[in-house]
Parts: structure tokens; C-alpha cells; sequence
């Protein structure tokens, strides 16, 4: 049984991960400051049903204090940990630009703080939680790990390959071994309430307008919950420095993705379109030929499946879900 130290542990993607680590007998240490960078009802929904389950363990705190860092020592003097998976970031393209310190505090202070826990407590693997959004505007369809990542759009993006090089600088100084696992737009239960895949399916069910930037021809390859927890499980293992795309293997126009939870919902939706936000790719899709290579891994669910599990647990929380705030 290994440990490991999940931060970010109530977001939507570490919650699940955490689930699946717990569920295979290994203890987990979560960490995560519980902020409001969307609506807590959600973090505290997800913290909640971790909590229930053995050989967890949590600590409130904010990975971008250097206080955190010493709280986590501590921890590891009396039960080391074999890997952090790193998770914790503030995220959201157009929150980015409103917000740019706290993207930086987060996701390059936090990242910076992580490394010096490894350094210092000697913990042999670190697994740095990245996103698609390095690839900027131009990125061929599908985007390899090869293509230009020093073109980003937003603070968000920016942020994140801050953390990457971070990253690869402790691995030349110190040995230490990285995965960077890049994800494609991940969707499913439980997720961000400030993704397309929750507003949609709130605003659909709740007869709400249903807000679109763009003219809805805009393409995602989305990627299910679990498919992105098991990758980055499987990124544990010993690689040296490597940085792997995570994403879905189905791509869908916004448009049809709203025609989708139409059908499984069964209500239509009132779309409305507003102007394209500078800050939104115009499509993303990965390349994940790396990482069949060399983690053994493929996206298993399609989008029929992973939709209808959304749809299925909204309607089953539907009391409380319909509340959350979206914006």
C-alpha cells in the first residue's frame, strides 16, 4: 500500500482520482484550501464522500503559503509519502483574465512549493496536473506533445507552462521524476459548475437561457472523468521527465453537444449566442498516441455513455444541483 498527497483533493478531477486510489488500498492525503473560485457547495458535495471512505485523511490549506509546506513535512516525517499528485490550480480561461494573480499564486507559487516538499522530504515522483490550453490558437488537430506550447493565450494557460518548466527544472537539479499530463477538456459527475457540460445541462433541465460565445461551431474533444483519473494513476510510474496528453477520442461541435443533452435530457434547449471570447481556442482535440505508448492508456468512454451518466446523476441531485451557481 503506498501514500500518496493529492492536492486540490475536493476539486471535480482529484476527488475522483482520490476515489480510485482509496479504492485500490493505497492511503491518500488530500489537500485543498476550499476556495470560491466556483460555487463550494460543489467542493463540499465531493469532500464529503471522500471523507466517508478509509485511509483518507485532510488537511485545509493553501499550497501557495509557505506554512503549507512545513505542515506537509511534518506529515511526511511519520508517513512518507511515495508520490504527490498535484491537481490544485485555479482554472478557467476567462476567469484568468480577470483574476491574473491568483492564477499566479496557485499554479506557479503552489507548484513552486510542491517541488521544494519533494526536495526536501525526498519524495521520488511528482505529477503535475496541466491542460490543452498550452497550445495556443495554431496547434494542429490532434495536437501532439510536440507542437508549440510557448504561444499561450490567457494568465491561465500561462501559469500552467510556467509550472511545466518549474517542473523540469527540479527534475534536472534534482532527479526528480515528472509526468506532466495535459488535459482535453474533461466532463462528467460532479464536475466544474463553470464548464460547459454543468451549465448546459442546468440551464437545459431548469429552462434557463443557454449561453453560447461563439457560433457554436467551436470543437471539443471532451474527455470523461475516468478516463483522465486512471491516465494520470497511470502516470505514476517511473518516467524520468515526460509530458503526456490525457484527452477524449471524440470531438463535438458545441452545437451538437447542446443537440446531445437535448435528446438524453428531453427538453430543448433557449440558446443564445453572444460575440467569441478572445480568450477561448477555437477547437482542441489530442494526440494520445504517447500515451497508449507509454502508459498503456486510452480513453474507454465515448460521449453517449459519459453524457448520460452527467445527465443521470443531475437528475438524481437535481434538489440541490439546480441552485449551484454557473457564472
Amino acid at each position: 500500500m503506498a501514500c500518496y498527497l493529492v492536492t486540490g483533493a475536493a476539486g471535480f478531477i482529484a476527488h475522483r482520482l482520490t476515489e480510485l486510489l482509496l479504492a485500490e488500498g493505497h492511503r491518500v492525503v488530500g489537500v485543498d484550501n476550499m476556495n470560491d473560485a466556483y460555487d463550494v457547495r460543489m467542493k463540499e458535495y465531493r469532500l464529503q464522500k471522500l471523507q466517508a471512505l478509509p485511509n483518507f485523511e485532510f488537511l485545509r490549506a493553501d499550497i501557495a503559503e509557505r506554512a503549507t509546506t512545513e505542515r506537509l513535512l511534518e506529515v511526511a516525517s511519520s508517513r512518507p509519502f511515495d508520490a504527490i499528485l498535484h491537481l490544485a490550480a485555479r482554472a478557467g480561461v476567462r476567469a484568468s483574465v480577470t483574476h491574473p494573480h491568483l492564477f499566479y499564486e496557485t499554479n506557479v507559487i503552489g507548484t513552486l512549493n510542491l517541488l521544494e516538499l519533494c526536495r526536501q522530504a525526498r519524495i521520488p515522483k511528482f505529477v503535475l496536473a496541466s491542460t490543452s490550453s498550452v497550445y495556443g490558437a495554431n496547434a494542429p488537430l490532434p495536437t501532439p506533445e510536440t507542437a508549440d506550447s510557448s504561444r499561450p493565450l490567457q494568465p491561465y494557460a500561462a501559469s500552467k507552462k510556467a509550472a511545466e518548466t518549474l517542473a523540469h527544472a527540479y527534475h534536472a537539479l534534482y532527479d526528480l521524476d515528472v509526468t506532466v499530463v495535459r488535459y482535453f477538456t474533461v466532463y462528467g459527475p460532479a464536475g466544474r459548475p463553470d464548464m460547459s457540460m454543468f451549465r448546459f445541462t442546468q440551464w437545459i433541465y431548469e429552462d434557463r437561457p443557454l449561453q453560447v460565445y461563439g457560433d457554436g461551431r467551436q470543437a471539443r474533444g471532451f474527455t470523461y472523468v475516468d478516463d483522465i483519473a486512471r491516465g494520470t494513476i497511470a502516470a505514476l510510474r517511473p518516467l524520468g521527465y515526460e509530458i503526456v496528453n490525457l484527452g477524449g477520442h471524440e470531438v463535438i461541435t458545441i452545437n451538437d453537444l447542446i443537440a446531445l443533452l437535448e435528446r438524453l435530457i428531453g427538453k430543448k434547449a433557449r440558446v443564445q449566442y453572444a460575440p467569441p471570447n478572445p480568450a477561448d481556442m477555437a477547437a482542441n482535440w489530442a494526440d494520445v498516441s504517447k500515451a497508449r505508448a507509454l502508459l498503456g492508456w486510452s480513453p474507454q468512454y465515448d460521449l453517449e455513455h459519459g453524457v448520460g451518466e452527467l445527465v443521470r446523476w443531475y437528475q438524481a441531485e437535481r434538489a440541490w444541483v439546480k441552485a449551484i451557481q454557473t457564472a
